[in-house]
This record gives C-alpha cells, structure tokens and sequence, in this order.
C-alpha cells in the first residue's frame, strides 16, 4: 500500500513539474518559430515533448533525496534523454520527403541519410545499448532490441493527430500492466506517466505537437517496461505485434484504417472537440 502511495504521489509531482517546465518550453519555442502546421494548417508549437525527460529527471532527483530512487534508473533515463534528442533532431531539421523504413534505409543504401535514417539508426544503438545492460544472454538481447526499437517507433506512427499518440500510448500500457502481474516498478514510470498527464489537454485541444522528441520518449518508455517486465511469452506476443503493425503501416494509411472503423474512430475524436 505504501508502495502505491509512493507511486501516485510521484506521478502528482511529474504532473506538477511538468505543468510549469511545458509552460517555460511552449513560450521558447514559439520565440524561436519552432512551430509547424498541424493537420488543420494552424502553427502550433512542435517538440513540446521536450518537457518530458526534463520532468523525469528532477522527480529522480528528489528520489535520490529520499530512498526511493534505484541504481537501474540511470539506464532508463539515459536512454529517455537519448531517444528524445534523436527525435527533436527530426522534428527541428526532418526531412518530409523520405517516409518510412522502406524510404529511409533505401536512401542510406544510396548513400544518403535521412534525418529519419539517422533516428532509426540512432534508436536502434539505444535499444541495444540498454538492451546489452539489462538482459541475460543474445536471444534476450535480440528480442528486447527489437521490442525497444518497434515500440519507439509505433508511438512515432500514431502521433499524427492530436490526442493520439497519448490515447495509444495509455491502452498500451494498461495492457502491459495486466500482462506484468505485478511486476512493473511503479515508482519508475509514475513521474513520466503524471508528465504526459499534465501535457495531454495541451496536445489533445492542439496547443502545442510533442513531436518525435514527444512520441519517441513514449514509445520507448513502453519499449523498456514490455522488454524487462513481461515474461518471456508476452514478449513474444508483444513482438509479434508490434511487427504486425509496422509490416501494415508499410502498405496501409494508419489514419485511413481509424476513420474507416467506427470504434476506432470514436476513440480517437474522443476529448478532441473537432
């Protein structure tokens, strides 16, 4: 019980943190006209998801004041902040002629990278490097780099509406949490989780995009706590998913496949007012 009420109150102090630094990061990215159209054409923020690890950081901090905070923190972290910077990359410098894997390893091969490319790339070393450090022989290194690397990218998929990256990125961790049984560390993921809480309204009314330093910290997020917390058959499970998805996003519109599909569709206008 203590444990859960540790955890909540985590998650109430990310939310707070958050509330105040995304006001801070929104007004600085306005003043420098890092801002995009969104898929209405009104300029709003972009990499409001920078807030994120920042928020994350200073609640570890507080932890390690207390006795709440564990040594394995430090992988998880590096690896937020890591994957954050690969995606604000993308968002400041992307280029939107290339899309998809198929576009940007294609472009690598001739001898061109993509900023793209290099996020791929990149998140794919950071799904290694915390994979190699937190996993016990190569056939868990490999499945886990691979979890890592997909989840990442899946969030990055549905982070083309707003509210929707942040509604994905809640079903799949309500999932995760019942397929763990117990063993996800709460106290891990409650700052990140009062975080997005508090950004939420911000994304779903169109305030401000997350962008790939958004999405690509929540899809990692999920990565980390599917590849270290669910048994070996959830693993594959998950996997097997996560494949199924990217192998259908290479033919098919994601957007198109949730507007043709009432349910679907109605979770992701929910809260969305247009």
């Amino acid at each position: 019980m203590n444990f859960l009420i540790e955890s909540m109150g985590a998650a109430v102090v990310g939310a707070a943190l958050e509330a105040l630094i995304l006001f801070f990061v929104l007004n600085m990215l306005k003043e420098v006209g890092a801002v995009r159209k969104n898929y209405l054409g009104v300029d709003i923020p972009v990499s409001a998801g920078l807030s994120f690890p920042l928020t994350v950081m200073i609640v570890y901090l507080l932890y390690r004041i207390g006795p709440w905070y564990d040594e394995t923190y430090h992988l998880f972290i590096l690896g937020l902040i890591s994957i954050c910077w690969l995606g604000f990359i993308d968002d400041m410098l992307g280029q939107r002629d290339t899309l998809g894997f198929k576009g940007h390893f294609g472009a690598l091969f001739k001898g061109r990278l993509t900023t793209g490319g290099l996020k791929a790339l990149g998140g794919g070393l950071i799904a290694v490097f915390v994979a190699v450090f937190n996993s016990q022989g190569w056939l868990d290194i490999m499945i886990n780099t691979l979890i890592l690397a997909l989840f990442t990218n899946t969030l990055n998929l549905l982070d083309l509406r707003p509210g929707r990256a942040i509604k994905g990125f809640l079903i799949f961790f309500i999932a995760i949490l019942a397929a763990a049984r117990g063993s996800i560390d709460l106290l891990l993921i409650s700052p990140l989780l009062g975080a997005i809480l508090a950004y939420f309204p911000s994304d779903l009314k169109a305030r401000a995009m997350m962008g790939d330093a958004g999405s690509n910290v929540l899809g990692f997020s999920l990565g980390y706590l599917a590849a270290f917390s669910l048994p070996m058959t959830s693993r594959l499970a998950a996997l097997a998913i996560l494949i199924g998805i990217h192998l259908y996003t290479e033919k098919f519109s994601l957007t198109n496949t949730i507007e043709n599909n009432i349910i679907l569709r109605g979770i992701d206008e929910l809260g969305r007012g247009n």
